[in-house]
C-alpha cells in the first residue's frame, strides 16, 4: 500500500478540510460548460465500461450524457460563481428589529469524499441591520452552496459567512441537520443517524438569543 492509499484509508470517511472555501483550481472556469459535459460524458462512459455494463442497452446508452449534464447543470452548478443568486436588499421599512427565521429549508448536496448525496434541512436566522432580504433568496443561497461537492461543516460556514456579507450584519445563525448516504448506504450502513452543524455569530452567541432560535426551529409547526 502506498502513501496515498494509506491517506484514503485513514481520512476517507472523516470530515476534514483546510478552509471554508471550496477547494477549486485557479483554472476551474476556463473550460465552458458544454465542453465539460462532453468530457465528463466520455470519462463516465469509460467508468461504466470498466464496470462491465453493456452501453448498447437502451436503458444505459444515454446514461453517460445524462450524468454529465446533471453534474454540470444541476447537482454541482453551485461551483460556478455565475450561478450565485442575486440577493437584492430592501429597506427595513417596518422597522422590524426582532429575529427573522427561515426554517425547514430542504437542501440536497453531495459528499466530496464519495460523491453520494447529503440531504436534510437548513434553518437560518438574522437580525436586520437596516436592510432585509427576500425570503426566497435565503433558500436560493442555501441551494447555491449545497450544489457542489461538500462537507456539511464547510457548507454551514459558507452559508453563514455569505449571509453576514450580504446583509451587512454580524447577527446570523445557521443550523443544518442532514442524512449522509456515505454513512447509510455504504461503510457502516447506519440508516438512522443524522448529522447536525451550526454557525452562530453576533447576537446569536448570546445564550438566551441562541436558545430562542433553537427552541423555535425545534418546535413542531403544522404537524410535520
Amino acid at each position: 500500500m502506498n502513501n496515498e492509499d494509506e491517506k484514503v484509508d485513514i481520512y476517507g470517511d472523516d470530515h476534514i478540510g483546510s478552509a471554508h472555501e471550496t477547494p477549486l483550481r485557479a483554472d476551474a472556469f476556463e473550460m465552458d460548460e458544454d465542453l465539460k459535459i462532453e468530457m465528463i460524458e466520455k470519462h463516465f462512459k469509460e467508468i461504466m465500461q470498466i464496470l462491465g455494463l453493456d452501453l448498447t442497452d437502451d436503458s444505459l446508452k444515454g446514461t453517460p450524457h445524462r450524468v454529465a449534464k446533471m453534474y454540470v447543470k444541476e447537482v454541482f452548478s453551485g461551483l460556478n460563481p455565475l450561478n450565485k443568486p442575486n440577493a437584492k436588499l430592501f429597506e427595513n421599512r417596518y422597522q422590524y428589529d426582532q429575529m427573522l427565521v427561515e426554517k425547514d429549508i430542504t437542501f440536497y448536496s453531495h459528499c466530496e469524499h464519495h460523491f453520494v448525496p447529503i440531504y436534510g434541512k437548513a434553518h437560518v436566522a438574522y437580525f436586520s441591520s437596516g436592510k432585509v432580504i427576500g425570503l426566497s433568496k435565503i433558500n436560493r443561497i442555501v441551494q447555491y452552496f449545497a450544489k457542489r461537492p461538500q462537507v456539511q461543516e464547510r457548507l454551514t460556514v459558507q452559508i453563514g459567512k455569505d449571509l453576514k456579507e450580504i446583509l451587512n450584519t454580524e447577527d446570523v445563525a445557521v443550523v443544518m441537520d442532514a442524512s449522509h448516504m456515505c454513512v447509510s448506504s455504504r461503510g457502516v450502513n447506519d440508516t438512522n443517524s443524522r448529522t447536525g452543524t451550526a454557525f452562530f455569530s453576533g447576537k446569536f452567541e448570546n445564550e438566551s438569543v441562541k436558545s430562542e432560535f433553537l427552541n423555535y426551529i425545534n418546535t413542531d409547526s403544522g404537524g410535520k
